[in-house]
């Protein structure tokens, strides 16, 4: 009786996880991870870490790319980016077209999306496999809002509803869009990479 009682429970627990016993491999069944993409997002936290200086905060990073990885199939099925408000807002915080009025963490995080594709476009040449990769840019997407919103915060140009977080993950969320665009969706290396060149020459 025992034994029958165990063969249930595991036939359940196997549906429960995708119910194909025979998948082989190391994956579990029904999950396929790790994927390609998950692995070239690892290193996002470090490189945003690295170039926010002391306006980084690796703890900060680590959360938001985690709750970018769960968003991102929903990303790349919208892979909607307005370029043209993302321009403006780089002018804005970037250029020669600042003003007095508040940041909000949506024009920040556009903006500073904006100057890490400008910076990736500019590095290009000669750079590594590992700086141009997606975890590069997107690292330097939100290592950019951190520095952003320091600045205006202590400008006192901070919203008061905006916050640090918000603005670092609207970074995250558009590189990270701008990458699976220019990628066609698949979020490679060698076609993001290309494809980020193509971007950056329309609107930089």
């Amino acid at each position: 009786m025992f034994g029958i009682g165990k063969d249930d429970n595991e036939e359940r627990r196997q549906q429960d996880i995708g119910g194909n016993v025979t998948h082989g491999g190391a994956y579990p069944a029904g999950g396929g991870y790790p994927r390609s993409d998950d692995d070239d997002m690892r290193g996002a936290a470090e490189h945003a870490t690295r170039h926010a200086g002391e306006s980084g905060d690796s703890n900060l990073f680590s959360t938001l790319l985690g709750a970018l990885g769960q968003k991102r199939q929903s990303l790349a099925d919208e892979s909607d980016v307005d370029e043209d408000d993302a321009v403006k807002q780089h002018k804005r915080y970037f250029g020669r077209d600042d003003d007095d009025d508040e940041a909000d963490d949506r024009s920040m995080g556009s903006a500073a999306a904006m100057q890490a594709l400008k910076m990736f476009s500019g590095s290009q040449s000669g750079s590594s496999h590992e700086s141009n990769s997606q975890s590069a840019f997107v690292g330097l997407a939100m290592a950019e809002a951190s520095k952003l919103f320091d600045q205006k915060a202590s400008q006192g140009k901070v919203s008061g509803d905006a916050s640090k977080e918000s603005a670092v993950m609207k970074a995250g969320e558009t590189a990270l869009k701008m990458y699976l665009k220019s990628s066609g969706g698949s979020g490679g290396s060698s076609g993001g990479s290309s494809g980020l060149l193509s971007l950056a020459s329309k609107f930089l």
